[in-house]
């Protein structure tokens, strides 16, 4: 029986009044609504102000919400863009292939003190301001080729890798020793352009000379030898492709005395 009272003890405390009255917990102040404000972005930033997502295109999207944007490289491949979109300052590598853009700004690099490596390929670019990429202290790689360019602009002396295949350069659209000051150029890609003349004076450190598919029809012998010394060599330049020109390399042989290897055409 003594057990049975400390239990009903026990009970009568654990169990709610049933007086009538009820508990309610007090309710939390009322929170104050927030005061109308600009509008912000994802990444904190708002329409009029550059933020973490880049500065905002004429479409009033940040760069990298249009684009895809890894680290310090940009992504803008197949987005049907018309125009450049404006780039994060600290881009390292921009890539823009497949899209309908149909003219390179002197301002749209303006200010891409980081970038290395631009790829415009598959475009429909015939126009590049002369000083587009002429202020661009590290770029290292152009990737031009698949447009409708007429006039190359002026390059940084800074490239190791340009290719501008597939395009409408022709007779004047280089300008002379335009890859003269180039001391780290390796690669140079400009087959299908419907080019007379392989551009000179070419890089000594050149590895690579692709000129495939133009209309070359004639090679000096100094064009990559030395003919007053006839001990020079040119070691480096071991990749050179003339195949597709109406030239006949066996009609300059010193040419080629100062190569590792013979280039790739026609013999006859």
């Amino acid at each position: 029986m003594k057990n049975f009272a400390l239990l009903n003890v026990g009970i009568e405390t654990m169990l709610p009044s049933i007086s009538g009255e009820i508990y309610v917990p007090s309710l939390l102040p009322d929170e104050p609504e927030e005061e109308a404000s600009t509008p912000r972005l994802i990444d904190g930033s708002s329409p009029h102000e550059p933020g973490v997502l880049g500065p905002y295109t004429h479409e009033g999207l940040p760069t990298c919400l249009l684009c895809t944007c890894l680290g310090t490289s940009v992504y803008c491949d197949d987005r049907e863009l018309e125009a450049l979109p404006p780039l994060p300052k600290q881009t390292t590598h921009f890539y823009s292939r497949y899209n309908r853009i149909k003219k390179v700004n002197r301002d749209d690099f303006a200010n891409l003190s980081s970038l290395k490596r631009i790829d415009l390929t598959s475009n429909l670019i015939s126009q590049i301001d002369d000083d587009a990429f002429r202020s661009l202290p590290h770029l290292q790689e152009l990737i031009l080729r698949d447009n409708q360019i007429r006039q190359l602009p002026e390059l940084p002396p800074t490239l190791t890798f340009i290719d501008i295949s597939n395009n409408r350069l022709g007779r004047k659209g280089i300008k002379q020793e335009a890859f003269k000051d180039m001391i780290d150029l390796h690669h140079l890609y400009i087959t299908d352009n419907n080019l007379d003349h392989i551009p000179l004076p070419l890089p000594e450190r050149l590895q690579s000379l692709h000129l495939q598919n133009n209309n070359i029809q004639e090679m000096h012998e100094d064009t990559f030898c030395k003919m007053k010394d006839y001990s020079y060599i040119r070691k480096t330049l071991e990749d050179i492709r003339l195949d597709g020109n109406p030239i006949n390399l066996s009609k300059t042989p010193y040419a080629y005395m100062c190569l590792p290897r013979l280039p790739v055409g026609s013999l006859f």
